[in-house]
């Protein structure tokens, strides 16, 4: 009695599965690849069967009228395609199926599609941004080479950086470079560069070959691998008529292998020529500094000639000063005052004249000291008048 009180209805069960699947973010934008075994225009849509001979699966699949006329590839029966759609439930026959937005024909054509999305996707993030592209260093000492340990890009690298500069560290990180295995070894290698240390620049390197042989170098894993080293790296992979996502994502790209190596490490005779240059600007800096000092130095002296003139200027202007100082202090109120004299002034203000006093009045004194009150008592004239 327990299990049937635990028991599903039949759409409770679809629904159950149908939310499953539709929730699922893997099955909401995915390629499938199979055998068309039928493929029926309907009003509504474009119903398809697809198989899989190896396995003999096989998926239904719909393609709706506002999404069937921007197929790219109206599918036959007997045809191998790519659909690329959401997997989802048709509840009412209890059947999952692929609700299409696109079929392409499986080969190249499908090949250059993914391709081109993830490089959009890539580019989209920033990866193949020339602004994040990093400078190399002008004379490195250790240099980490990924390749396959018997490809000749192996040899060339070593011949080209020894007739070079035979005094660099060359640190070998061997990994595949053609086939499945490939992305997954070259991740690998980087990672061992990184933990490793010891390298100030990597170079990523194979010679050329066939697109399909170079397939490695636009995985996703590869191109990651590159943008997330810690030091710059530099691709010599394939020929001029070949360009990978590793290239774009790379700090520096070039052709080959041996490319590769006489970008990262200049000829001693370029280096010779770069001491010289560098000496030769140094020596013209020195030469502008000291022309410059030298027309401060004449500036000075002129200016030093001056100095016997300009005091005797001085001593003039210091004693017109002094002149000028004795004159306000003879002006100034408060030496009057000093010299026992007072000054009489209304209490709001004013001086007084003595033909506008009246008796009774009040005044205010202003002495050296202070100031006092008074009272005018009697009004007389001047002696000498």
């Amino acid at each position: 009695m327990d299990t049937l009180n635990n028991a599903l209805s039949v759409g409770g069960l679809t629904d159950y599965l149908k939310t499953s699947l539709e929730e699922d973010a893997n099955l909401q934008h995915i390629w499938v690849v199979g055998e068309v075994t039928a493929a029926n225009q309907h009003r509504v849509g474009l119903f398809l069967s697809l198989r899989d001979p190896d396995v003999e699966s096989q998926i239904q699949g719909v393609v709706w009228n506002q999404a069937r006329s921007r197929l790219k590839h109206q599918p036959r029966p007997g045809e191998r395609v790519a659909a690329l759609g959401s997997i989802n439930l048709y509840s009412k026959r209890g059947e999952y199926r692929l609700q299409i937005v696109q079929i392409l024909p499986q080969g190249e054509g499908f090949q250059a599609l993914r391709l081109q999305q993830l490089r959009s996707r890539l580019a989209a993030e920033g990866l193949f941004d020339p602004l994040q592209k990093r400078p190399l260093p002008p004379h490195p000492q250790t240099i980490a080479v990924i390749t396959a340990p018997t490809a000749a890009a192996w040899g060339d690298i070593q011949r080209t950086i020894e007739a070079r500069n035979p005094g660099i560290t060359l640190l070998f990180a061997p990994a595949t470079v053609q086939g499945e295995q490939a992305p997954a070894s070259i991740a690998a290698a980087f990672a061992r560069v990184e933990q490793d240390g010891r390298a100030e620049v990597v170079i990523l390197a194979r010679g050329g070959g066939a697109t399909a042989d170079l397939a490695c170098f636009n995985d996703e894993r590869v191109v990651r691998a590159i943008a997330e080293c810690g030091r710059p790296v530099v691709t010599g992979i394939g020929h001029e008529r070949d360009q990978t996502l590793a290239d774009l994502v790379a700090d520096v790209s070039v052709h080959t292998p041996t490319a590769a190596a006489e970008w990262v490490v200049p000829l001693a005779s370029q280096r010779w020529r770069e001491h010289q240059q560098r000496g030769d600007r140094l020596q013209r800096a020195f030469a502008n500094r000291l022309i410059q000092e030298q027309n401060r130095l004449a500036h000075l002296k002129t200016r030093l000639a001056r100095l016997p003139h300009q005091a005797h200027s001085l001593q003039q202007a210091r004693f017109r000063n002094q002149v000028l100082q004795e004159k306000l202090a003879a002006l100034d109120p408060r030496g009057v005052l000093e010299r026992g004299y007072a000054i009489a002034q209304y209490p709001q203000g004013g001086l007084p004249r003595v033909a506008d006093l009246r008796g009774g009045e009040t005044l205010i004194l202003h002495l050296a000291d202070g100031q006092v009150e008074v009272q005018v008592m009697a009004i007389g004239t001047d002696p000498k008048n």
